[in-house]
């Protein structure tokens, strides 16, 4: 497994080793001993696993749970294809309103880190796409929030044209990240080292 670094720390893409040959292919995909090893996050231990499926042109978040159910996802597409997003709201973070994009795919096999304090969302650009995620925390309801998917201070390019869009009224009436504001310490999710560094030194 290779570890490899975002522009938002304690955001990242983990790519398994594939082994392939004339019969398909075998990889390892999730470890929690190797996991931990490789990230450094031996806070993190994945409680809850879920599945969506979606066609194209679907768009999902952006997503978050409130502490003190907070959750940190490892999230992949095994079939089809999907762009991935993450949006660090944590607070005090100095790439706070900062985006990642990374396309997650049957192809690349690649996964997704996002640690707690992250809003998550997700396009489908194959036909049909299968998504799956890990948590650390379980699902709570009352702690659900959102920030809206085409918020113009984000400037996410999803990747699918406006008129193939398909979204749930939920996700089109959710709030801008400037009315949202700034949410409360996320739990036991802490920053990465080098974040706390320049905090300390600003």
């Amino acid at each position: 497994m290779e570890l490899i670094k975002t522009e938002i720390p304690g955001v990242f893409i983990l790519e398994p080793k594939v082994f392939g040959d004339s019969r398909g292919y075998f990889f390892e995909s999730f470890s929690q001993r190797d996991f931990n090893a490789l990230t450094g996050r031996d806070d993190v231990v994945f409680v809850q696993d879920n599945e969506s499926r979606s066609c194209y042109g679907v768009v999902r978040g952006l997503h978050f749970q409130k502490p003190p159910y907070a959750q940190s996802k490892l999230v992949r597409c095994p079939v089809g294809k999907v762009l991935d997003v993450a949006v660090d709201i944590r607070k005090g973070s100095p790439t706070y309103g900062k985006t990642v994009s990374v396309e997650l795919s049957e192809e690349n096999h690649r996964m997704l880190f996002l640690p707690r304090g992250m809003a998550h969302g997700f396009s489908v650009l194959s036909s049909d796409a299968i998504f799956q995620y890990k948590c650390d925390n379980y699902y709570a309801k009352e702690s659900e929030g959102a920030i809206l998917y085409s918020d113009s201070s984000l400037n996410i390019d999803w990747q699918v044209p406006a008129d193939k869009m398909i979204l749930s009224d939920k996700d089109k009436q959710n709030p801008l990240l400037i009315d949202f504001g700034r949410p409360p310490d996320s739990g036991r999710e802490r920053l990465p080292a080098d974040l706390r560094a320049h905090r300390r030194s600003a």
